[in-house]
């Protein structure tokens, strides 16, 4: 209702007649299903034995994954709850790069469970009080339970990689490609005071269709999405020594219009010989400070190119201003504003810059570098749905093996943690009084999810499993007993190498339980109206004598 009634029974409008308002219980449920779909949506994905989702957006393009990010991606989300949810994955994906339908998953249940305590008339507010009070029990057990692991421990950071990838398409590819982030994510680590920093942003991550995944390559050093410029450039350089440069090799146009009056054609010739000048001046600078190959990040004369095809400089022009960071990274060279600040001294190091065909592309790739603090991974598949799928598997192995050096904690997976959790809670929830007893109860019911989807998922009894689940972990050291949904028995997940980061784990409850509680304290949702098509006042175009 868009007005409120006076005594005498007029009406006062509060609100622009047409626009939409719920309250109370309606409005709750709405929320509650909105965000519970969109869990019940990505449910199926998660685990080995997950299934994928087929994903076609307005042009036609097909995706096809089951990787939660990815998904929540592509759909057009409409309901504002719903678009909450996919907040909840968005933030997961970008804090730890893994656990995305882990969390959204959690999320939906937590809120089914809350609906069921709404509905026996247990306030909304003690809900999510009685959720932060379990959702901070949980991390507190997560810090207290994490195994620390070395973090050159290799068969360790394997295991984490090839649990992260364990739900991907790539087959038996999950171990070269599990290799490849632990080689790249320790190449790209470095130390700042007592902690190590592995930022994945220096991983440049290129896919070209052709050959298999199993010819996907780790290359010390970066590759550049261009071309050499001139034909009769060099196609290879060996002991390269790099320039790195972001203003134009052009002679600039004046900012303002001018006119030169020329009387006499050796004037003309003149002119058009100090333009040339400028430009060989231009070319002995780069020449002068030893360099035997330039990367401009902006745009190189014609002229120019011939004179460094001349000197036998391998040259490309407009690279990416990302790329040319990551080339300073991975050549400790420096990116130079101005050519007449260049020295030898600026000049980065490789071992091989060579020009490829890869595909139907031709691409520079710069390798060998010493000790680069940026590093490239080619991903080749043979079909591009093949290559797109790869890339996502390749960025949540990259992700996990960077959380473990950052953090350097992991958990069992296989649903062993979040049954540990669960016990522990309802032991914790009979020495919390009052009706917060009954929400930190449904915490722990609902963190139990995770093991019975992967039950579900791989066609087990989830009832049994989850019986045995909770037995297992009332004995003691039960802590690593989880879901083998290869065997449909419960084994100890460390022996059968299923371990997650533990930071991962710990997004996961913060995220899912923030969601859920901003979505349970809503009791009131007013819509704006949406502006009519048309002309003003919603008449079609064309005149008002249309019936409409």
């Amino acid at each position: 209702m868009a007005y409120l009634t006076t005594q005498g029974g007029q009406p006062v409008l509060i609100l622009k007649e047409g626009t939409g308002r719920r309250r109370g219980r309606e409005a709750q449920r709405n929320n509650i299903m909105a965000a519970r779909i969109i869990g019940e949506v990505l449910r199926t994905t998660l685990g080995p034995r997950g299934m994928d989702k087929m994903l076609i957006d307005s042009l036609g393009d097909i995706t096809i994954t089951n990787d939660g990010a990815a998904i929540l991606d592509e759909v057009d989300v409409e309901h504002p709850a719903a678009k909450m949810m996919v907040e909840v994955a968005k933030t997961q994906d970008d804090m730890v790069g893994d656990g995305t339908t882990t969390a959204v998953v959690l999320a939906g249940e937590l809120l089914k469970r809350a609906e069921e305590l709404i509905d026996q008339n247990i306030h909304p507010l003690i809900v999510v009080s009685g959720y932060r009070k379990a959702a901070q029990r949980a991390v507190e057990l997560l810090e207290r339970e994490g195994i620390p692991v070395d973090i050159d421990d290799r068969a360790t950071m394997r295991k984490v990689a090839l649990t992260s990838m364990g739900s991907k398409a790539v087959g038996a590819a999950r171990e070269t490609l599990a290799d490849i982030a632990i080689d790249a994510v320790k190449q790209i680590a470095e130390k700042r005071g007592d902690r190590w920093i592995a930022d994945i942003d220096n991983i440049q991550i290129t896919k070209k269709e052709g050959k298999s995944l199993f010819d996907s390559q780790l290359i010390k050093g970066i590759i550049i999405d261009k071309e050499v410029v001139n034909a009769g450039m060099p196609k290879t350089i060996k002991t390269a020594k790099i320039a790195l440069l972001d203003s134009a090799l052009e002679v600039e146009k004046t900012e303002f219009n001018a006119e030169i009056r020329i009387k006499d054609p050796t004037q003309m010739q003149a002119f058009l010989d100090q333009e040339t000048r400028m430009l060989q001046d231009m070319v002995k600078r780069v020449v002068t400070s030893g360099a035997n190959v330039l990367f401009c990040q902006k745009g190189i004369d014609d002229m120019a190119q011939h004179f460094l095809a001349k000197k036998g400089i391998l040259t490309a022009r407009r690279v990416k201003q990302s790329d040319m960071e990551k080339l300073a990274r991975a050549t400790a060279g420096k990116i130079i504003s101005n050519l007449e600040d260049l020295t030898p001294k600026d000049l980065g190091a490789a071992g091989l810059v060579e020009e490829r065909k890869v595909g139907d592309d031709k691409m520079i790739f710069v390798e060998k570098c010493k000790q680069p603090h940026s590093v490239a991974i080619l991903i080749r598949a043979g079909l591009e749905r093949m290559v797109d799928e790869a890339e996502r598997a390749m960025h949540d192995a990259l992700s996990v093996v960077s959380d473990v050096i950052e953090n350097n904690k992991i958990v069992p997976g296989g649903g062993a943690v979040e049954a540990e959790i669960a016990k522990e809670i309802r032991e914790y929830a009979t020495n919390v009084g009052g009706r917060e007893q009954l929400a930190i109860k449904a915490f722990a019911d609902a963190i139990e999810i995770i093991p019975k989807t992967l039950s579900e998922n791989a066609g087990l009894e989830p009832i049994d499993i989850l019986v045995d689940l909770r037995a297992a972990h009332e004995k003691q050291k039960g802590y690593l007993k989880g879901v083998n949904v290869f065997t449909g028995k419960i084994d100890n997940m460390e022996r059968s190498g299923v371990i997650e980061p533990m930071a991962v784990k710990e997004q996961a409850i913060k995220s899912a339980t923030e969601a859920a509680s901003m979505i349970l304290r809503i009791d009131d949702v007013i819509a704006a109206t949406k502006p009519k098509e048309g002309g003003p006042g919603g008449m079609p175009p064309g005149g008002g004598d249309e019936e409409y």
